[in-house]
This record gives C-alpha cells, structure tokens and sequence, in this order.
C-alpha cells in the first residue's frame, strides 16, 4: 500500500473522538467520515494499493473514524424478481443500470405502486423483522470495535418517508398522498416505519454499549426551498421520525439525519425533537453556506458534510480542494462538533487526486 495519507501522531480512539464531538467537547482532530460511489472507489482502492473489498484497511489509510453495521434480510423475497432490474429486498423499489462516461448509476424505474388502488397501497408488504442476521451484524461490530473504529446503525435511508415512497409510487404520486393524508399510503408507511424501527431496536439492544451513534435521514430541500412546508413536516413526518429520536434517547446515543439540499428550514424543529446532528450540508444551496450554518446552529447541532461533491472535488485542481477543505474547517471547528466528511457520495466524476487532497486536508487543518 502506497503511503499517501500523513497523518499526524493522535491522542485519542475513534470512539473517544466521535463521543466528545457530539459532546462539542475539544477532541484532537476533527472525526472523518467516508461516503463514494462504487467506480470512485474502486479507483481510490487501486490507486492506493488497496483491494476493492477491503474497507477497513481504506478507512485505516484516509483516517475514517467510524464504520456502519446492519443486519441483511436472509428469508424468503418478498418481492418477485423483474428481468434486467435490480430489487431492493427491504422495501421493493426497482431500479436499472445506466452507464455514462465516468461509470454507472443504478437509477430507479418502474414503480410497484404507480397508479396503485388502494387495497394494493395498503397490504404492500414488508420483510419480516424475525427474518434479518443479527448475529453476523454484532461479530462484524465487535471485530470493527476491537480494530478501534466507532460505529453507527442506521444510515440516510433509516426512516426516510419521502423518497422511498416516491421510488414506490412515483415522486408526484407520494408527494401528493401524504400531503393529503391518504390512508393506504400511511398505512404502509407505517407498517414500513415500523418495521424499520423494530430492526434498528433489535439491533441496539444485541449491541450491548457498543455502537456510538443512530443515523437516519429524509431530503427535505431542493437547491433552492423546501420540498414540503413547515406544517406537513409537523403533521406527517414528525410523529414519524421521532419513533426514532426516542429509541436513540433510550439507548444512550445521539443521533444525526441525513437530509440533502436547502434544509436548514427544518432545523429549529429538529432541535425540538432531541436531534443532535445534521448530514449532507450541501454549501451551495440556500441557506447552507458554513457561515450561516455557524452563525445560526453552531455549538447546538453537529455538523456532518459540507465538503460539496458538485464543486472543486469533482472540477477542481487538488489545490483548490485543499483550500476549499481549510476553509470549511476554519469556519466550522470553532464550535466543535464539525465531523469532516463529503456532502453526499463521491460521485464517479471526481479525481483520485482530489479525493486524496481533501483527505490529506482533514488531517492538516483538522487538528485543535
């Protein structure tokens, strides 16, 4: 493995890291957080002489804190199979492969729900909770934590209502039906919910201590305004997601929700609700500039993000990421609780180089 990261000596565990950065406590670097798309990732492994499948030793290069655990569903499908299609076994939405010049997307299409009548909304099934690998999920966080990564559960689809409804049933169709509360659609985002939930108790409780933090997450903004206004958030989504607030509350942990485009609008109630954390922070969208979000949140919620994926990463030199990256980090690590990280997935477009940049740049000026 070529030795390409620097990193400078460190004083503390990923665990210790991650706990004071929810905490807003000193901690000797900012944690470093790890999200690409499977081309760039490959590239990235291969460049650094690393195999594909060998995260660990990735996350150990660049410097990643924290590394995620889930349990896969191992019964029956659920759903039937579609030629030339690939099937989400936990929820069944439809997506094709679609090459383009940088690599390949797999993006969602005929939708199981489109034009639905109700009975059909209404009985949609779900994977049965007793049907997931617990234990192979708890081996795999004993052995992440005796490596001396932290970890999570969860991730930006963990309760998410609008867009999964939207891959079922199309974006118009679920934006429509939950904004007028159709009562086949909230039965199965219900019965969805809850399945979820039950998984994600499951496995906190196996867990026993030692998973650090709960991630869920809902898009809430365009690049411009919100998707859905402040009331529908309140009437719809809320009670929903704080199902997930409370089982995070229960367990000791905080929690962050991953939510993408001109979000901030939705922040004063997440603070209500008992969240701690917010991810994606795309700094070109309105009202998510580092400063504004600083002035406004900084020191009440964790930042996770704001290393755009649309701006220098992608069709910059490595030094305008360096200096992109120093920048974000002198603005938002005063208040602490900043966890460095890209706004969404590094997308297939970006040079290996600049991903290099960025992580170098973490180590560099991400020291207190």
């Amino acid at each position: 493995m070529k030795s390409v990261i620097q990193k400078p000596p460190e004083t503390m565990t990923a665990k210790e890291r991650v706990k004071r950065t929810f905490a807003f406590e000193k901690t000797d670097r900012v944690t470093i957080g790890y999200d690409t798309n499977a081309a760039i990732h490959h590239r990235l492994c291969e460049h650094l002489g690393i195999a594909n499948d060998s995260f660990l030793e990735l996350y150990q290069a660049l410097g990643v804190d924290y590394v995620g655990i889930s349990a896969a569903y191992t019964g029956e499908p659920v759903y039937p199979a579609i030629p030339n299609r690939c099937r989400n076994p936990e929820n069944g939405a439809v997506t094709r492969y679609i090459e383009n010049e940088y690599g390949a997307y797999y993006d969602f299409c005929d939708f199981p729900l489109k034009d639905a009548d109700s009975e059909s909304i209404a009985s949609y099934p779900f994977p049965d909770p007793d049907q997931y690998d617990y234990d192979t999920a708890i081996n795999y966080l004993q052995m992440i934590t005796d490596m001396g990564f932290a970890s999570y559960v969860g991730g930006p689809g963990l309760a998410d209502i609008l867009n999964v409804t939207g891959m079922l049933m199309g974006v118009e169709d679920a934006l429509v039906n939950l904004m007028t509360e159709d009562e086949a659609t909230l039965e199965m985002t219900d019965r969805r919910i809850n399945q979820q939930l039950a998984v994600t108790e499951r496995l906190l409780d196996k867990a026993k201590g030692l998973v650090d933090f709960v991630w869920m997450g809902e898009d809430l903004g365009t690049q411009h305004s919100p998707i859905i206004s402040q009331e529908m958030y309140d009437r719809v989504l809320r009670p929903r997601h704080q199902k997930f607030i409370d089982l995070a509350k229960a367990h000791g942990l905080p929690i962050i929700i991953h939510t993408c485009g001109s979000s901030s609008w939705a922040y004063e109630t997440f603070l209500s609700m008992g969240m701690n954390g917010v991810d994606t922070l795309q700094p070109e969208a309105k009202n998510m500039d580092p400063r504004y979000l600083k002035e406004h949140f900084g020191g009440r919620l964790c930042f996770r993000g704001c290393i755009s994926t649309a701006g220098p990463l992608a069709y910059g030199t490595a030094q305008d990421v360096t200096d992109v990256c120093r920048r974000t980090l002198e603005t938002l690590m005063p208040y602490r609780g900043y966890h460095f990280a890209p706004t969404h997935q590094i997308q297939d477009n970006t040079p290996v180089e600049n991903i290099i940049a960025m992580y170098q740049a973490a180590h560099d000026f991400g020291r207190y």
